[in-house]
């Protein structure tokens, strides 16, 4: 692991503080959780306009999707 120094808001600190108490974990856990959800929820974003781009540049035929409309029921009807 790699140690780092980062500056937070006045009062973010405590805030985090109170929260890791709650948790029961640690400031560097906390961190790493943290930033490993950003990192995740980058990367959806990035797919997402990645399919976005798709679709724009092919965009679905009207009835593409038409075969699998059977394959939708589920029996409950």
């Amino acid at each position: 692991m790699k140690t780092i120094q980062i500056t937070v808001p006045e009062g973010f600190l405590q805030n985090v503080d109170r929260a890791i108490q709650k948790l029961g974990t640690t400031r560097s856990a906390f961190v790493r959780e943290a930033l490993s959800a950003s990192l995740e929820r980058l990367q959806t974003l990035q797919m997402e306009a990645r399919h976005k781009a798709g679709y724009k540049k092919k965009p679905v035929a009207r009835d593409e999707f038409n075969d699998w409309e059977d394959e939708q029921a589920w029996g409950d009807s």
